[in-house]
């Protein structure tokens, strides 16, 4: 078992016309639920970090939880930066081991996007690890990405094909109609599938990301409504259409969302039903288990990488 790249898991992916997920992981008992189940599944498996994440665990903590986790699976596993916002948390992620990290410059004009990214690539790659970026702009809020909707941009054909090629990143976050965090979409939601077409098109193999593919099952909202106030919004993109995705060149999908929502629905209707427990472990485990149970179903039913590792 070892940390590595996502190289020869996108190829892998890419080929086969499934996705990978990369879970954001914050605490011990999200990682033992988000593993189980990939060891379960026989699934590839992306732990990736928020600046949130780092700033409430820290990060030498997750560093170990995952490594601890590594030791006790037997799983290779892709330790990747969630949303870095500048080049310093960047080289820090490297620096402290990361396999992969994503610069997150959608932010800035084009050129000032390039030119941030090429920075972090430049030395990512000569430490042997690679890179995400992101071209366009997700609606939404999650942790430190808060877009309004009115800034929201798709990502144009053309421009991803130059940018990659100026840039030699390994991967691209795109903005096809998905959206950060928890959100009620007005109407029904889409998927721009002629835009996604485009751009696999016009980059052959490269592998594309997709954020903000909350799509957590009606269920964990119903549960998470019926014991304690109502989670806002979670409407989220219908699982056929991330599969559509998956065979159309998205090799990486973000979940997060989705953790939150089951985890939290289990903790919400245990304390429901024992108002007087205060033992952590006595919610913390039903909570670790709703994770692994999510994780399953993204794997096996929406992502299709189960028996892929």
């Amino acid at each position: 078992m070892a940390l590595i790249t996502s190289k020869e898991m996108f190829k892998k992916a890419y080929e086969g016309g499934y996705a990978v997920g990369a879970f954001n992981v914050n605490n011990m008992e999200i990682i033992q639920g988000i593993v189980e189940a990939a060891k379960e599944e026989n699934s590839p498996l992306i732990l990736q970090v928020s600046a949130g994440a780092r700033k409430y665990a820290n990060p030498i903590y997750l560093k170990k939880l995952v490594e601890a986790a590594m030791e006790e699976s037997g799983l290779d596993i892709v330790l990747h930066l969630d949303h870095g916002e500048d080049f310093e948390i960047c080289k820090q992620c490297v620096d402290d081991g990361f396999t992969s990290v994503m610069i997150d410059g959608s932010k800035y004009p084009f050129e000032e996007n390039i030119e941030l990214t090429k920075r972090v690539v430049d030395y990512a790659h000569s430490k042997g690890v690679v890179v995400e970026a992101e071209l366009g702009r997700l609606a939404g809020i999650e942790d430190a990405v808060n877009v309004d909707a009115r800034d929201a941009t798709f990502t144009d054909p053309d421009q991803a094909v130059e940018f990659v090629e100026r840039t030699g990143v390994d991967s691209l976050a795109i903005a096809i109609g998905t959206s950060h965090g928890a959100y009620k979409f007005k109407g029904e939601p889409q998927l721009d599938f002629e835009r996604l077409e485009a751009i696999t098109k016009l980059l052959p193999g490269f592998p594309l990301v997709l954020h903000g593919a909350s799509s957590v099952p009606k269920e964990f909202v119903d549960l998470c409504n019926k014991y304690g106030g109502e989670i806002p919004g979670a409407a989220g993109v219908p699982e056929e259409m991330l599969r559509r995705a998956a065979k159309m060149g998205v090799c990486k999908i973000n979940i997060d969302t989705d953790l939150r929502l089951a985890l939290t629905a289990s903790i919400r209707k245990f304390f429901v039903e024992n108002p007087s427990e205060f033992d952590p472990r006595k919610y913390l485990g039903p909570g670790r288990t709703a994770i692994k149970d999510m994780v399953a179903h993204k794997m096996r039913n929406v992502l299709g990488c189960s028996n892929k590792r």
